[in-house]
Formats: C-alpha cells, structure tokens, sequence
C-alpha cells in the first residue's frame, strides 16, 4: 500500500494540473470503488474549482470552490495518470501516462486547462468521497486520525506521552494510526533501523517513569522525519503496483537500509550483524538485532 511519501508525491503531481482548473466532464465508469462514490458524484464535481490540494495522512485532500473537499485514499493500487489533450507544452514532470490496463480505469475528469486525469485501480482498495470543508476533522474516516510526522506536532514530548505505560511493542505504537498518522511499514522499519532501536521492544521505553521523553524518543523523532523527508525526495519507493502520478518508479527503495533486506550483512559501518525478518500483526518487519537494541 502507498504510504506518506508516495501518496505526497501523487499529490504534488496532480497539483499543476489541477490547482485553479474546473472539472469540465466527469466519466464515472463504476458506481463504487471499495466503497460506493457518493450519490450524484459526477454532477456535484462538475463546474467546481480546485482550490487547492493537501495531505493528510494517506488521503489526497482537493479543496473546491463550492466549500465541498474531494477525499482520495489510493488504497492498494490506485494510481493517476494525467494526459494533456491539443497541448505541446508540459504541465510538469508528472503528466504522461503510465500505460496501466485500461479495464480498470474507473474514473476520468477533465480539466479546464486541457489536462485529462485518469484513475486507474485494478483491485478497487481505492475510494473517494465527498465531505464539506468544515466537517474533515468529525469525518469517519479522519477524526481518529493522530498527528502528521512531517509537522511540529510529533516532538519527543508528544511520543513520551503516548508510550508512557504502554504495552505494545515499538513498531505497533507507531504503526497505530491514531497515534501517529500516514506512518507505514517500510518508513517504520527505516526509522527504527537509523534510530538503532529494536522494534520488538516495549514502546514504553521512550518515555521515563515521570512521563518524561528518553534519549531515544529524541532520536527517534529526527529519524522519522528525516526518512520521510529523504522518501519523497526519492518520488517514494516503488513495491509492486506502486507509481507515481507520472507513471514513473519510486526511488527510494534504492536506499533501504533494512526493508526487504533479510539475510543480508548490515550496512552500518562496523556492524557484523544480519538483517532479519519477523512477522509482526501480519506485516513483516525487518531489523538488524545487532545495532538495534
């Protein structure tokens, strides 16, 4: 599933072509994704204006004029592709098309600025909705939602808070998304791996016995940010159906330091270790039990 990097580049792919557009002609192909589109989707979207696009968490968020905000999830592999139509000039480097199977290209909006958007998911994990701009936070799908790694909010004090007393182990803490929001798999296991902490550990170990953040906590918040800034910079990482909005592969995969790694000698300078792979609530996390303590 696409996680935080990957769903921000989509975003800032889709941005140039439909930031200040209006949906001229909406083509809805389907009446449901995972979950049914809205009622009247195709009409409620035409002759609005894209504000603008957010994040949050691993929705695209597209703000229209009409007060209403366009909620996508990409789910398993949902994907865009945009196609300018009487154009010569490129709208960005995200807008050619990436050659998906055209059986499963559910949705097609056309834009003002000439751009033709296409979503294409093959196994329908994807969904969409339609929620007025006031009601995002007491959404269903967002009010559970804990804070954004990438803002000020996540700080070591905000970690020792949550995992003062906890139970669970290091990777499901940051796992849970009403802790943390738009933390998967891979970037878990990557920051863990830069931090040096086992995520087979108690969460509680970042925080002290007042309540206070630990040396870890402190580190493990630098790395977060960090992995997540280095994946977007890399356009995500690319597993399986995984594409950006222009078709092309993530590059950050070229950069795991332990993800997928299983069996292979650690990178870290000095380290002997041997990377493993564990089966955690179904996922697989990977660790180096030499460095990460």
């Amino acid at each position: 599933m696409p996680e935080l990097p990957e769903v921000e580049t989509v975003r800032a792919g889709l941005e140039p072509v439909l930031r200040g557009r209006r949906f001229l002609r909406v083509e809805q192909r389907r009446k449901d994704l995972r979950f049914p589109l809205p009622e009247r989707f195709a009409e409620r979207l035409t002759g609005r204006k894209v504000l603008r696009l957010d994040r949050r968490a691993k929705y695209i968020l597209v703000h229209l004029d009409g007060g209403e905000v366009l909620a996508i999830h990409l789910g398993m592999t949902g994907r865009f592709s945009v196609r300018q139509q009487g154009k010569t000039a490129p709208l960005g480097e995200y807008t050619y098309e990436h050659g998906a199977d055209a059986r499963h290209d559910h949705l097609v909006f056309a834009m003002s600025g000439g751009a033709i958007v296409t979503y294409n998911d093959a196994r329908r994990f994807g969904y969409m909705t339609l929620i007025h701009g006031a009601d995002i936070a007491q959404d269903a799908f967002f009010r559970n939602l804990g804070v954004e790694p990438l803002s000020d909010a996540l700080d070591a004090a905000f970690l020792a808070g949550k995992a003062r007393s906890r139970k669970t182990d290091l990777k499901a803490f940051l796992m849970d998304q009403r802790i943390v929001a738009g933390l998967g798999n891979i970037y878990v296991c990557e920051a863990l791996f830069r931090t040096g902490l086992d995520p087979l550990r108690g969460a509680a170990r970042l925080a002290t016995k007042s309540g206070r953040p630990t040396p870890a906590a402190e580190r493990l918040v630098v790395q977060i940010k960090a992995v997540l800034a280095d994946a977007i910079r890399a356009g995500g990482s690319t597993l399986r159906d995984y594409r950006q909005a222009n078709g092309s592969i993530g590059g950050f995969q070229e950069s795991f330091g332990v993800y997928g790694r299983e069996g292979e000698p650690c990178i870290k300078p000095g380290c002997r270790g041997t990377v493993r792979r564990k089966t955690q609530g179904g996922r697989s996390t990977f660790y180096c039990p030499a460095c990460q303590r």
